[in-house]
């Protein structure tokens, strides 16, 4: 009867993998023997790494595979908080490079039995003893496991130098501990039959490997690092991150603009009595923004219902044609136009995500500050939003008067409807 196993065995040793970084979260990550990388493109959705290497000798096969490896459309939508590089290199892990000490984690997944045994040696004294790895996860066939398989006959892949039985496995793996300064734990995955198990073993022996001191000895090791650079750099890709300036202000403008937004809706629904579902968002959207908000509204809306009436109600005496003189003493007129203002100090409140993004609210004034996207009043404290009704009136207004493509004015004057500054209350009028 033939064996099989569920999940693939594949999959239960890269499980292993992703597994051992959800619970140690290494920062930073090599695969040794990557081959078409498949491993690394799930360890690249982990937040918690920040370097993710792959090496491979054979450098056209990485080539082929490491565009797979690529930032997807989402990760610019949606930065990561923290950086993520991806790097990958052509060369053997019987040769030292200087690029590759002092990681956290380094995987050998299926690789050791294409080695000679004297490569093995190398391998051995490179990756632990010159790269130096905190952690180390060797997976291999076990042979004992091999008559399970009825049409096996010899090694299970025409290129292996070698298969170990456990005893052999555990014999090397405990020399590595002795030679180098690590400690060894040793299991596997794909189970035998029932019955079967304790006899034979795991289908593919695993030994994870930890060095002795954990990290604080290898960053010492690492600062007596040599400069060999045998390794041929194929790739290096750095994922769009919040740590880019320009990205931070990217996200933090679509933030502020959105959640302005959806205050002005509100206050205008307020003022004129006609909520609209379908403008609020869905449950669910913006549900941090709204939790954090819901008990400072009620008290906030109590203490202000009086000040934004009086407001509103005198909004329409000014509305017309604004005459000032400017700096040659010309006589200028302009079409004055209504906005929401909306104070920084509200948004940063009341939205975790623009609070968490800018840091502070000085922060938040300087990110937004001469941002093409975003207009603030004159002392920077609050968004400007134009106010949509005026907009739709005066669009049709020029529309009737055949001069559909004269939208605005030449020059035009745009009062703040600003908030008062001890209630912080969305207010419209004209100034």
């Amino acid at each position: 009867m033939d064996i099989t196993f569920s999940p693939a065995l594949h999959r239960q040793r890269h499980q292993f993998v992703i597994d051992f970084v959800k619970k140690n979260k290494p920062k930073k990550v090599v695969d040794l023997g990557c081959s078409e990388c498949s491993l690394l493109k799930q360890l690249k959705f982990h937040s918690e790494i920040e370097l993710l290497a792959g090496v491979d000798i054979d450098g056209a096969k990485v080539k082929k595979k490491m565009h797979g490896l690529a930032p997807m459309s989402t990760d610019y939508l949606q930065p990561r908080n923290g950086q993520l590089l991806v790097e990958m290199y052509q060369g053997s892990v019987t040769q030292r490079d200087a690029r590759l000490r002092g990681f956290d984690l380094a995987t050998s997944i299926e690789l050791i039995e294409h080695l000679t045994l004297a490569d093995v040696d190398r391998f051995s004294e490179v990756v632990f003893g010159y790269m130096s790895p905190a952690a180390v996860i060797v997976s291999t066939p076990n042979y004992e496991f091999n008559p399970l398989f009825p049409r096996l006959a010899g090694f299970r892949h025409s290129d292996h130098k070698f298969e170990w039985t456990r005893a052999e496995f555990k014999s090397w793996a405990l020399k590595v501990c002795v030679d180098h300064g690590y400690e060894v734990e040793f299991t596997g995955v794909g189970r035998a039959p029932p019955g079967q198990q304790e006899r034979v073993g795991f289908c593919s022996q695993i030994g994870v490997f930890h060095r002795l001191g954990g990290r604080e000895v290898c960053n010492v090791f690492c600062d007596d690092a040599d400069d060999a650079l045998s390794y041929t750099l194929l790739y290096s890709k750095n994922y769009p991150s919040l740590h880019d300036n320009n990205i931070l202000r990217r996200v933090l403008v679509t933030e502020v603009l959105y959640w302005a937004e959806q205050l002005r809706r509100r206050w205008v629904e307020e003022k004129t009595g006609q909520g609209d579902d379908a403008d609020t968002p869905a449950e669910g959207e913006g549900e941090e923004c709204h939790r954090a908000s819901e008990q400072h509204l009620e008290m906030e809306e109590k203490q202000t219902a009086a000040a934004m009436k009086n407001l509103v109600e005198h909004q329409d005496v000014e509305d017309g044609e604004l005459i000032w003189t400017d700096g040659q003493g010309q006589q200028v007129s302009g079409r004055l136009r209504r906005c929401v203002s909306v104070p920084l100090s509200v948004l940063w409140a009341r939205c975790p995500k623009i609070s968490a993004l800018s840091g502070s609210l000085g922060n938040l004034r300087r990110l937004l500050t001469d941002h093409p996207n975003v207009k603030l009043s004159q002392d920077g404290s609050a968004v400007l939003l134009n106010d949509q009704e005026q907009e739709e009136e005066d669009c049709d207004d020029l529309e009737d008067s055949g001069f559909a493509e004269a939208r605005r004015c030449s020059h035009s004057c745009e009062p703040e409807e600003d908030w008062d500054a001890e209630d912080t209350a969305l207010v419209s009028g004209d100034k």
